[in-house]
């Protein structure tokens, strides 16, 4: 039930979700790039947000600690929470993609215009952990669509498009245990590599 192989076959099962959670991510990214008015103000809150924690947590007894426990825990809590509050119509997946991919290509931006070094950024910025935390929240957040879309197929009477409960459910725990795995790994390498890079 819990294999990396079960695991995969899932994944190949939502494919239409995953792409749909890509090209979310992808324009909430471009979003970001643009932003202006507003949306400039909301994605900056954002970030220094994570300042004032990334501040917080580099003055503890024990920051690469701090930076791990904290890490690991708000996104593999995020993570498992998006499969199953995507049952509401998917709204909560979506939300969380752009607005994850729009403080990307905000800080991206931000980078080229101050004339800062981007290759560092995404280099030794993003690169390290997230080749691995980026893509997990990308079939969190598929998985949390195709869970809203199995509901709203329910409720419409379209039980074809709704499918198999009882498989899918069993699919989201699947899913659920190996993005904690993913997310744990991704945390490590944020809190020595990336950490030690940045440094």
């Amino acid at each position: 039930m819990f294999s990396i192989f079960t695991f995969g076959r899932d994944i190949l099962k939502i494919r239409k979700a995953l792409a749909l959670s890509c090209l979310l991510f992808i324009v909430g990214i471009i979003a970001g790039w643009l932003g202006t008015g507003e949306m400039e103000r909301f994605l900056m809150q954002q970030l220094k947000g994570l300042g004032s924690i990334s501040e917080n947590l580099r003055n503890s007894s024990n920051p690469q600690l701090s930076f791990f426990a904290f890490i690991f825990m708000n996104n593999s809590i995020k993570g498992v929470l998006i499969i199953f509050l995507g049952a509401l119509f998917g709204i909560a997946p979506v939300v969380f993609l752009l607005i994850n991919g729009g403080v990307i290509g905000y800080l991206v931006h931000s980078f080229v215009l101050q004339g800062r070094d981007v290759f560092e950024l995404i280099v030794l910025g993003l690169l390290p952990h997230g080749i691995i935390e980026i893509p997990a929240i990308l079939i969190a957040c598929a998985f949390g669509l195709q869970f809203g879309a199995k509901t709203a197929s329910s409720i419409i009477g379209r039980n074809r498009a709704g499918g198999d409960w009882s498989s899918f459910m069993r699919q989201t725990l699947t899913a659920s245990v190996w993005i904690v795995i993913l997310l744990l790994i991704a945390a490590v390498i944020e809190s020595t590599v990336t950490f030690a890079l940045l440094s």
